[in-house]
């Protein structure tokens, strides 16, 4: 049975999903008639966040399965995985819009209906700030990564089709209509530039990099401030899942039910500072 946060989470992944097909369609559609290729560059922006809608979907409803048998420590890295297919997503994605706009460049067709266009683009920039703004939000009440870098897709979107939007604008103020490949192609580099953040984001847990640092700062001051003593802190992340293990030292006349406290009031103590965490506690008796 899913959690009320598992269903949070996929019922911001399906809003996603709806949005962007609607997107899809309109983009697709105006793109056409006015033969805008950063028109149809949006639309081809709008299919990837629709198969990253679409991933992180899948990978919300994975990733909060308990642990089982084959997987120990739970499934939250499905939500890594989900990320770095993302990010190679908005890479193809980039490089397509780029040989799109190149193609235009050679052809110097001007773009029709330039006030629909303009239309179009401006209810794209607003439903995706709407839908972007929901995601970021269910993404921080869970430390969903799947649901963050869906929402960085549309923040993107919204800066790409204003810039788009703009770009009509200017077509019909100057007439000069090879603004509109430039303009797509700058709405490229806008995703690469996306496409290489969010890469790094998910990658890195995958090779067990530690947590943020100011979450490490956090840990650190706690056991400071309460006296404790400790060694061989590290730190790991997996989706929202942030594994914590340490060696915690207490005097040898300590008995295995004081110690067995002392750990439970720790781990209390920090997963109330620091949601989503597994702790690990190696207590060493040392002599007084």
């Amino acid at each position: 049975m899913k959690t009320g946060i598992s269903r949070k989470k996929i019922n911001a992944a399906r809003l996603s999903i709806f949005s962007n097909s609607f997107l899809i369609l309109t983009k697709l559609f105006v793109g056409i008639i006015t033969g805008s290729v950063s028109i149809i560059s949006e639309a081809i922006h709008s299919v990837m966040d629709l198969l990253a809608a679409i991933v992180a979907f899948f990978s919300v409803r994975i990733s909060d399965n308990p642990p089982d048998k084959e997987h120990p420590y739970g499934h939250a890295k499905v939500e890594n995985v989900s990320g770095v297919i993302e990010a190679l997503l908005i890479f193809i994605a980039a490089g397509w819009i780029i040989y799109e706009a190149i193609l235009k460049i050679k052809d110097d067709n001007p773009v029709e209906s330039l006030g629909l266009g303009f239309a179009v683009m401006m209810i794209s920039a607003l439903l995706n700030v709407l839908v972007s703004r929901r995601l970021y939000k269910v993404a921080k009440e869970t430390g969903s990564l799947a649901l963050e870098a869906d929402a960085l897709h549309l923040k993107t979107d919204v800066y790409t089709s204003l810039g788009v939007a703009l770009g009509m604008a200017l077509i019909w103020i100057t007439g000069l209509h090879f603004l509109d490949p430039i303009i797509a192609m700058l709405v490229a580099l806008l995703i690469l530039k996306e496409a290489i953040v969010l890469l790094k984001k998910a990658f890195s847990p995958l090779l067990d990099a530690s947590i943020a640092k100011e979450d490490i700062e956090i840990i650190e001051k706690y056991l400071y401030s309460e006296k404790y003593k400790f060694h061989n802190l590290r730190t790991r992340k997996a989706g929202n899942q942030k594994f914590i293990d340490f060696h915690l030292e207490l005097p040898e006349d300590t008995s295995v039910k004081d110690a067995h406290a002392i750990c439970d009031i720790i781990e209390q103590d920090i997963k109330n500072q620091i949601p989503y965490t597994e702790i690990t506690i190696h207590v060493e008796c040392l002599e007084n």
